[in-house]
């Protein structure tokens, strides 16, 4: 019966995201592309494929060409280089946005005279707008990331989709631009600022985890960075909104569909996710202090937190998802499950029973 499911390839399986899609996608027979095997008993053929190789284009245009999917999905990204292994900056840019070009290019020779692959999604980021928006984000904002490396690679890789998007022939594009993702796995420079886990490489750090110590959260003095507002979006509810689009038969308008992505409701304010998240706060004069408190935890080993992602930690970055609502229309509820509060608290599933049990008590 498998032979009559539709194939489906899906990189950077591995993932957390990868991980949390398997589920979803029982109705296809999936093969999953990543430089490990993933952690699942969940049925699906494993191809070992780094991406960041010239060669890798031959080899996926190869895959693609013998499974005949209806879907490519794109979620390989180094987003924290130091976790991934990787120092080098020259690799990591091959990996990130020379291997989304690989990718692409794989596509659209598979179509080149058939219109074999129907949707294409690729995973950007919120960050692609940049740090501190004047208003919130909409999907025609200019792209303006800076200062953070992987942030400038996932602006260069989803401009790099949006150029390319017209030669798939045949092909659906869709670039999803999700907040920070939230949940007991997600592993992104604003959960880490707000959990403080000790992350370097350093023996002071092997030394505070196993004190089960905490850093603290970095902010400038002023009012206006507490007042300041993140975006969540459960990586569930990011899972169900790629099934969701991979099983939708209603044709786009138009080839190229670009979505804001996150929670349900309100954004939160820096003093809200301190509440929730329970971490402990260190002003310091300017974001300049911040950077450089960053660096010296960096540099003494006990953070993986680059001192460059001083302005997303400190200003706001609000985007616009009246058009995610549009397009998922009645099924909006059902696919982004989560609130942005509720994003929050269950990357700290700990505090936030001990906050429940304590309002139970009072």
């Amino acid at each position: 019966m498998d032979e009559e499911k539709p194939n489906v390839v899906v990189t950077g399986i591995s993932g957390d995201l990868g991980l949390r899609l398997l589920p979803q996608l029982s109705g296809y027979r999936i093969t999953g592309i990543d430089l490990h095997p993933p952690r699942t008993n969940l049925p699906l053929r494993f191809v070992q494929l780094d991406l960041e190789l010239e060669e890798s284009c031959r080899e996926l245009f190869l895959l693609l060409r013998e499974l005949r999917p209806v879907a490519l999905i794109h979620l390989a990204f180094v987003m924290d280089p130091k976790a991934a292994g990787v120092d080098d900056f020259d690799r990591i840019w091959q990996i990130n946005v020379g291997g989304t070009a690989r990718v692409m290019e794989a596509l659209t020779e598979v179509n080149r005279d058939e219109a074999i692959i129907k949707k294409f999604i690729f995973l950007s980021c919120a960050s692609v707008y940049g740090p501190n928006l004047p208003s919130p984000a909409s999907e025609d904002s200019k792209l303006a990331a800076h200062s953070l490396a992987v942030t400038i690679h996932k602006m260069e890789s989803d401009q790099a989709v949006q150029l390319r998007a017209p030669s798939a022939r045949g092909c659906s594009v869709y670039v999803l631009r999700p907040a920070a993702s939230a949940g007991p796995n997600a592993n992104n420079y604003l959960v880490a600022v707000l959990r403080g886990t000790p992350a370097g490489d350093g023996k002071l750090a092997t030394m505070l985890l196993r004190e089960r110590k905490r850093l603290p959260c970095i902010l400038p003095w002023g009012k206006r960075y507490l007042a300041n507002r993140v975006q969540f979006v459960h990586v569930e509810d990011l899972a169900r909104l790629i099934a969701y689009i991979l099983r939708k038969t209603e044709p786009e308008a138009r080839r190229l569909t670009i979505l804001n992505v996150s929670g349900r409701g309100d954004p939160l304010t820096w003093e809200r996710c301190l509440k929730i998240s329970q971490a402990k706060l260190v002003r310091v004069p300017g974001v300049w202090g911040m950077r450089a408190l960053l660096k010296i935890f960096w540099k003494i080993g006990i953070s993986r937190i680059p001192a460059e992602a001083a302005p997303y930690l400190s200003g706001e970055e609000i985007m616009n998802t009246s058009r995610l609502r549009e397009f998922l229309g009645p099924y909006d509820a059902d696919v982004i499950r989560h609130t942005v509060s509720d994003a929050l608290a269950d990357c700290f599933p700990e505090t936030s029973s001990a906050q429940a049990h304590s309002s139970r008590v009072a």
